[in-house]
Order: C-alpha cells, then structure tokens, then sequence
C-alpha cells in the first residue's frame, strides 16, 4: 500500500523519541509471535546505479533512497537487516515513485502553498523539541538545513492539498458505517478487567559473580523491602516513601504510580497479586526477577464492552483514515497508470 511519509514525519518521530519515558520495571516485554508471511521479492544488484527509476523522465536516484533508508534505520534504533535489503529497498523506491507523481501532478494543477502555511509547519516540529539547539542538532544529524526542511515542508503541504482536493469527497464516513463496523467487531470493543496500581520495587543485585555475594546481596535486599513494608503498615505515606526508596525511576518520581493496566500485561506473580488485591488494600512482598515489589491497588475496573458512543469518534476516525488510505492508493495508482515509469533496478 501506498504511503505518504515525508521527511517532516520522520523529525516528529525523532521529536517523540527524546522524550525517552521510564520503562516500568514489573511490565512483561513479551516478543511477537510468529513473522508475517512475505512474497517473494526480485533481488537487488549488490551495487546500485546512481538512477534507480525514472518517473516521466525525473530521476529516482540511489542518494535519495538510502537517505530515506538512513533515517528509517534511525527511527528503529538499528541498522537495516541484510535479509531485509531487497524488500525495504524495493519499498522505498515505490514510495519515492509514488511521491514524485503526486509532486508532478502539484506542479501540474499549479496548487501553490502560502509561506505562513509552511512557517506554521516548521513552528508544530519545533515545539516537539525540548528546545531551539536541540532541534538544530536533529536537523544537524539528518544532513538537513532550514531551508532545505522548509522546501520538503512545502511540498509535503502541497500533496497533502491535491491528496485532500482529490479524495476529500470520498472519505466521509456515515454514521450507519460507524454502527455497522461497531456490530460486526465485538471483539474489538471488549476491554478486560484492569486495575489502577502502584509499587514500590526493591532490585536484586543486577551482576553479582560469587554466588554466596549474590545471597548476601538479596538478602539485603529483602530486608530492606520488609523494613519498608513495616513503615507502610504503621501509616507511613506510601507515595512519599515510593520517591523515596522505589527503585523503579519511571513510578517513583510519581509516587509508585502504574497508572492502569489490564490482566496479563505485568509479569506473573505481579499480575496475580494486583488482580486479587480489593481497592485500598496493600500487598505484601511480591518477588519477581525485577526485585521484590510492594503492590498498593487504587482502583479496580471490571471488564466490559465499551458502548458504541464511547468508541464513535474513534470508530469514525479509524474509518476515514482507512478510507484515505485506500482512495490515496488508488489516486496514485491512477496516476501511475498515466505516466512512464521506469524501474532501472
């Protein structure tokens, strides 16, 4: 599927990944299950040309890919798997190809974009940013300049404008849709039981090599949870002493707070403890291969199905934003059927 990502999005991402938040120490991170099947892909040469397609004449070239490429692997965090080489490429080239006909057919339809508009764009990617030089160090890194992101901004603005021009009629969602999509996906709209939690987490040592150290140290650690666990039950604040001796940084500036969370997302002993609590009610120790935890439940939820006007905005977003995808396809398919589109590789 076609897919408009233009460099703009990709700085909103690097925007979003600066605000790292606190990984909470009792959450499972269970891997996916299973890979995707995948259709076979025509390998690539191990040594691109300078051109790789040509969109009505208009060079797709090997610098423009393996930028977009460069700042793809920036997102993930991790160099591009070589397995994965001949599909990433092959999908950067067709969205690049897509992306110069919409540009072409801008040009074509003279669809101009006021300096306020792009002004106003380069100001909403700025404010993701904790300040002025940090945004300038993220141009820095990307091999950008201003007025080179302001270029990209305006035709990023300019396709969005033929994209809304051309489909904007066919995306309207009815409220019969909403309703139908609501009854035929039950499943969709059940939320599970949860809870809202907070802990208090005493780590085990993270790399003791003697195994007797190792004792001593946990022991330690115990002991520490168990003096912790007296304070809470002689009245002591529970949130002041979370601040206090929580070994957990993303709940402890909170005061141990969770937040809410359903069955099954924290590990075993620490789901099953936060489950069986009764709101107001304090665990005692709860050893997981975190460290000991003490487990204080706010509130409990019990699970249901969320009424349809709770979900109808969502339900109506989801929908036209599906919508858009589609009729954005077939915009560009239908442009590409007009053109001369040459893949050199």
């Amino acid at each position: 599927m076609f897919r408009l990502i233009p460099v703009l999005v990709l700085l909103f991402f690097i925007a979003a990944c600066s605000k790292t938040p606190a990984k909470e120490a009792a959450a499972a991170t269970p891997a996916q299950a299973g890979a995707e099947a995948q259709e076979a892909v025509k390998p690539l040469p191990p040594q691109l040309p300078d051109v790789l397609a040509r969109v009505n004449g208009e060079n797709v070239t090997k610098t423009e890919v393996e930028d977009y490429i460069k700042n793809m692997e920036a997102q993930a965090g991790a160099p591009l798997p070589p397995d994965q080489r001949d599909r990433v490429y092959r999908g950067v080239i067709d969205q690049m190809v897509g992306y110069k006909l919409l540009l072409q057919e801008v040009a074509s339809r003279k669809i101009a974009v006021p300096d306020a508009d792009v002004d106003a764009r380069i100001n909403e990617v700025k404010k993701q940013f904790p300040s002025e030089d940090m945004f300038m160090q993220a141009l820095i890194s990307r091999n950008l300049t201003l007025d080179k992101m302001k270029v990209d901004a305006r035709r990023d603005i300019a396709v969005s404008k033929l994209i809304e021009q051309e489909i904007a009629a066919k995306v309207a969602v009815k409220p019969e849709q909403v309703e139908s999509f609501y009854k035929e996906n039950p499943d969709k709209f059940k939320q599970p039981e949860q809870v809202r939690a907070s802990h208090i987490l005493i780590k085990f040592p993270e790399s003791v090599d003697d195994a007797g150290k190792a004792a001593v140290a946990r022991a330690q650690a115990k002991m520490k949870a168990e003096q912790i666990l007296k304070d809470i039950k002689a009245g002591k604040d529970f949130a002041a002493l979370a601040k206090q001796h929580s070994d957990d940084p993303g709940s402890a500036v909170n005061g141990g707070d969770l937040g809410v969370f359903p069955q099954g997302q924290m590990v075993g002993p620490f789901n099953d403890v936060a489950f069986r609590l009764k709101p107001g009610e304090t665990s005692d120790l709860v050893e997981t291969q975190f460290g000991y935890h003490i487990i204080r439940v706010a509130e409990k939820q019990e699970g249901r199905t969320i009424p349809l006007e709770e979900m109808r905005t969502r339900i109506e977003e989801f929908l036209k934003h599906r919508s858009k995808e589609t009729e954005t396809e077939a915009f560009v398919k239908s442009l590409r059927s007009k053109a001369k589109v040459e893949l050199l590789v």
